[in-house]
């Protein structure tokens, strides 16, 4: 073993898509779901599961904070705009990858990106050696089957490849048929490159964005049927399986010891049907700043280093994976700009508590809500995607252990805890001021003024 490869763990992010608080069964869901999800579960007795991790909005905002370790109203990356407008996060951002593979580290990407579909923006451009999948997202598998569809108006859906120093291309249509196949070329990509990496002796950054449980659910030909609970359930056991094959690969080489392995979610679960999740014990869904669209799962495991069978209700955020995994590698984040992921490595590997207290929770460009330690503050109320009551004059303040499902306001006898939240929000609205965010759509080069 190289000396570089000794001091540097490998790095597995398994990323799923829309995967809700209450899918897996570690998680109270499983077979009461249809689709029991033993290798999730194991993998989460032999680490640490999360009961707080926190993620953005939807899927642009949180893959661009997973990226840069910025919240996204910074980047600018917190919508999908229209085609012929730059898509996704600007080449000023410096991306986990970059830092990574500065380090000596071999990277790759397979499955669903969202954060650019111009070549200079696309993964392998921004510090990826390897890339397939999805430029976009998933719900464009309907694009070529619907009715009135014009390729020349609309973005003709593709799955792509590519490789650092090359332009990507394109392998074909992406629609109802092919979406159903994306999850197996990802873990048979995965696989090979976690192999080619183990014997050149190099570490290796494998980020794995799964696409269930995206709507369409549409699970592989293998599983279609496979629990008798329709096409949900049979998604949801398909990404178990394949959770299962990346983590029995990196058992089978023999690095598990030297590995950091990360299960999570980008997202609350899905609200329309027929493809509905579920947020378990919380309430709500992505698109919505309802703890069922803040929390999502996370599991962490790495043999030797993260006590097996540890369950921690500290607040994380999907940003500190950024600044944590830089730190862990001896990578530094950049220092001219604010970052907004904290370093979790004593969290993690020594039992400490979490480095952060609270966030800011941002849909697009409206501060929708505060998280401090128990506590959570409203300023717009959406408890359910599209039932809007709109920006309310006075905030809500919910409890959440006494009140989980954020059904009873208590500020006025609690405006004492009003301190600390508006204490956060008040710092991190001046960083915007002197940081003025990225606006949507900025072309490159791009330099803040």
């Amino acid at each position: 073993m190289t000396e570089l490869k000794a001091q540097k763990p490998n790095i597995l992010l398994i990323l799923a898509d829309n995967l809700g608080w209450g899918e897996l069964g570690c998680y109270g869901g499983g077979s009461l779901r249809g689709a029991p999800t033993p290798r999730s579960d194991r993998l989460a007795a032999e680490g640490l599961r999360l009961t707080n991790f926190n993620v953005e909005s939807d899927c642009v905002p949180t893959r661009a904070a997973l990226m840069t370790g910025r919240h996204a109203i910074r980047t600018g990356a917190f919508q999908s705009l229209p085609k012929g407008v730059p898509q996704g996060l600007t080449r000023w951002e410096v991306l986990l990858p970059e830092l990574l593979k500065g380090q000596g580290y071999r990277t790759a990407h397979y499955g669903k990106w969202h954060l650019g579909e111009i070549q200079s923006r696309l993964p392998t451009a921004r510090g990826f050696d390897d890339w397939y999948g999805l430029p976009r997202t998933l719900n464009e598998a309907y694009f070529t089957t619907t009715v009135g569809f014009d390729p020349a108006i609309g973005p003709m859906p593709y799955l792509m490849e590519g490789k650092a120093g090359e332009d990507s291309v394109n392998l074909g249509e992406f629609n109802l048929e092919t979406r159903r196949l994306i999850d197996a070329e990802i873990v048979a990509r995965g696989r090979d490159f976690m192999r080619r990496c183990t014997e050149a002796d190099e570490p290796f950054f494998l980020y794995a964005p799964m696409t269930q449980m995206h709507f369409p659910n549409l699970a592989h030909p293998d599983f279609m049927g496979i629990t008798g609970f329709g096409e949900m359930a049979d998604s949801l056991a398909e990404l178990d399986h394949r959770v299962g094959q990346l983590v029995d690969e990196v058992d089978a080489l023999g690095i598990s010891g030297e590995t950091l392995i990360i299960f999570a979610s980008d997202n609350g679960p899905e609200f329309r049907d027929p493809w509905r999740g579920t947020a378990g014990y919380w309430r709500g869904t992505y698109h919505t700043a309802m703890e069922g669209g803040l929390r999502a799962p996370a599991i962490f495991r790495w043999p030797g280093r993260i006590d097996a069978g540890r369950v921690s209700d500290e607040i994380v955020h999907i940003a500190d994976l950024y600044t944590t995994l830089s730190r862990l590698v001896g990578a530094r984040e950049p220092d001219d700009r604010p970052v907004d992921g904290v370093d979790q490595t004593g969290f993690l590997l020594h039992g400490e508590k979490s480095a952060r207290e609270g966030f800011v929770y941002y849909i697009k460009q409206d501060l929708r809500a505060a998280k401090w330690r128990d506590w959570k503050c409203h300023f717009f109320w959406e408890p359910e995607v599209n039932h809007s009551k709109g920006k309310l004059e006075s905030p809500l303040l919910f409890h959440l252990i006494q009140d989980p499902k954020e059904e009873t306001n208590i500020l006025l006898e609690n405006t004492w805890a009003l301190g600390p939240i508006y204490t956060m929000v008040h710092e991190f609205k001046e960083s915007l001021k002197q940081y003025p965010p990225i606006p949507p759509g900025a072309p490159d080069p791009y330099q803040p003024e």
